[in-house]
């Protein structure tokens, strides 16, 4: 099975079961993987670190891949989750607890051990078939606590202001920039989204841990319980060290068996350094790189991040920084192309970002979806406002309970930055040819006039959005369009009730409905596109004088927008501090350093409310 072009990936979705006592076999398997900080949506395109020793980051993709092998490899009889300071968003946490089940339903015991107990590991691992917590390990059972920044006093401060507008009275994304607090429609909305997912958190661990809803509340309204009190409350299922809690392991499944923290994983080239030339032979193995199969296969192209125009770049936090539109139109061009690609499986995972960097991917998803083939999207954590444009064509949208999704609305404006250097003492002179050459101007507010044109241009691109929407999904919205967009956001179970989704799920399901669809079977492969690049891709590349776009001029800027930031002096220590100590804030405020940015190029966007809410990563 070829990895690197992601082999068939089956999800089995099963009612709870419980692992029943292990005959007398040959010794076994146990799958180890470990949770750590936030977990991409897709695989590194160039994961060369490896070659030197680097551990690449898990992902979301490779991770219910591995899952799937352990859960039919007979070898396998337990799969051991070790979770430390994950940032996993609910939508993330609802998949991987659906494949805890599938795993179970195959007598094989899911076991999670973890140092602190939050809302995520809770959430999690209580749909493990064993729960244990480290003896002294922190209980931070909080429940939801959500904040939006609000940016207008620092931008008074250094005498920056914005110029915004926007179509709907709930399109919320801008009101960071000219506001110092909540509008009444953005904190109804936000409450509504807490309420939603606060009631499946409690539901969730409810029903894992066979406690009542209302128990669930009051152990929650504690909030901060010792390791003793959530044995006591039935939160976990032991306490014990990890030397302990292996030693276990061990006793129940045999001193002989194979604890293996790769489980599934490709193994990378290994040197024989007594023969000298056995690096030089790995080396023309890279360089040939790897064959395509020519199995049907399913597509997965990834939409993770702030969806811009130009080309997919790294973050300055890990993961993708952006949604480059460039990017992702040629992968669905190109898997649209492949005559062994049978259906396309749209991954979003995406606040929105430029309105017509999403009209390109949307544009794009259509082409593909008129060559008769299956177009399936699956909803990561969140997928609103042009994370949901993208998403319109499809035959079928998968959502989890808990994504974020909606936010149909457009937000626009500009950044006025002339108090920012009158008070730093730099003027300027202006020179004009055209009644409204200055129309974008950044050293004044828009005129009566430029407001009303302006307005007038997002009301366009607006009907432009319901227009989208209605082509895709008219036979599906549960009454007028208009009362469900204006900026409204909504969960994935709320979405469902009134036809924004079609069907809840994640990827895994998704890609399973798409290989039906297409009447593959069950013999087929999953390959991502764009495809992992080879050593020799990269060279050819940096060799070649074209960017591998059709032939029309660029004007797509060369450096990501995150590293432009990064490489200021002020800025970088501060966001490297900020990306250790609290990842989700991390995201947020490159988030909000992109948008800044695109709103001085673009003026016109789709993104969803900028909000963040602990344990439940994806409004931010």
């Amino acid at each position: 099975m070829n990895r690197a072009r992601c082999s068939s990936l089956v999800a089995v979705i099963a009612l709870f079961g419980t692992a029943a006592p292990l005959p007398a076999q040959t010794p076994g398997v146990i799958a180890v993987f470990q949770l750590k900080g936030p977990l991409p949506e897709a695989p590194q395109q160039t994961p060369f670190g490896e070659l030197f020793g680097e551990a690449a980051p898990l992902n979301m993709f490779d991770l219910l891949e591995r899952l799937r092998q352990a859960r039919t490899d007979n070898n396998v009889q337990a799969v051991v989750f070790e979770i430390q300071e994950a940032a996993l968003g609910f939508a993330q946490i609802q998949e991987l607890r659906a494949q805890f089940e599938a795993l179970k339903a195959t007598d094989k015991d899911v076991w999670v051990f973890t140092e602190s107990l939050t809302n995520s590991t809770l959430m999690l691992g209580s749909a493990a078939s064993q729960l244990w917590l480290m003896p002294a390990g922190d209980v931070f059972f909080l429940g939801l606590y959500g904040e939006a920044s609000y940016y207008k006093n620092m931008m008074d401060n250094i005498k920056v202001e914005a110029d915004i507008l926007h179509c709907g009275d709930y399109k919320s994304a801008g009101e960071p920039f000219y506001r110092t607090g909540p509008s009444k429609e953005a904190e109804e909305q936000t409450n509504s989204i807490l309420d939603s997912l606060f009631e499946q958190l409690v539901e969730s661990v409810a029903t894992s841990r066979k406690l009542t809803p209302e128990r669930v509340r009051e152990l929650i309204d504690i909030g901060t319980l010792s390791a003793k009190d959530a044995l006591e409350a039935k939160l976990v299922d032991k306490l014990a060290y990890r030397e302990d809690f292996i030693a276990q392991l061990k006793k129940r499944y045999g001193d002989d068996v194979t604890i293996n923290r790769k489980y599934g994983k490709e193994k990378g080239p290994k040197i024989d350094f007594s023969n000298p030339f056995a690096f030089f032979s790995i080396f023309g193995d890279m360089m040939k790189g790897r064959k395509t199969s020519t199995k049907p296969a399913v597509a997965v192209v990834h939409v993770e991040s702030m969806i811009t125009q130009g080309k997919t770049e790294e973050s300055m936090f890990g993961g993708a920084s952006n949604a480059g539109s460039t990017t992702i139109r040629h992968a669905i061009a190109k898997a649209a192309a492949d005559s062994n690609v049978k259906a396309l499986v749209l991954r979003v995972d995406s606040p929105g970002g430029s309105a017509v960097a999403s009209d390109i991917i949307c544009e794009a998803t259509k082409r593909f979806r008129d060559s008769g083939r299956p177009l399936i999207v699956s909803m990561g954590n969140v997928a609103g406002s042009g994370g949901y444009y993208v998403a319109t064509m499809a035959d079928v949208i998968f959502a989890e309970p808990a994504t974020i999704t909606g936010s149909i609305g457009v937000v626009g404006g500009k950044i006025v930055t002339k108090g920012l250097w009158d008070w730093i003492g730099i003027t300027g002179h202006e020179y004009k040819r055209g009644k409204h050459s200055d129309l974008m101007n950044s050293n004044r507010r828009f005129s009566d006039e430029e407001r009303a044109r302006m307005q007038a241009w997002l009301d366009r691109v607006y009907v432009e959005f319901k227009n989208r929407v209605l082509e895709g999904r008219s036979d599906r919205i549960k009454g007028d369009l208009e009362p469900l967009a204006g900026g409204r956001v909504y969960t994935g179970k709320q979405a469902l009730e009134i036809g924004l989704v079609d069907r809840l799920g994640g990827m895994a399901d998704a890609i399973k409905f798409a290989a039906s669809e297409a009447e593959l079977g069950a013999n087929y492969d999953v390959r991502i596109f764009p495809e992992p690049k080879s050593l020799l891709d990269k060279i050819m590349e940096g060799m070649s004088d074209k960017d591998g776009s059709e032939d029309f001029v660029s004007t797509t800027l060369t450096r990501t927008i995150a590293a432009r930031w990064a490489a200021l002096p002020q800025l970088a220590g501060a966001l490297e501090a900020i990306s250790a100590v609290d990842p989700v804030r991390a995201r947020a405020v490159e988030n909000f350093l992109i948008q800044i940015e695109m709103l001085t190029r673009e003026s016109v966007l789709m993104v969803g409310p900028p909000v963040m809410i602990s344990g439940a990563a994806g409004l931010n």
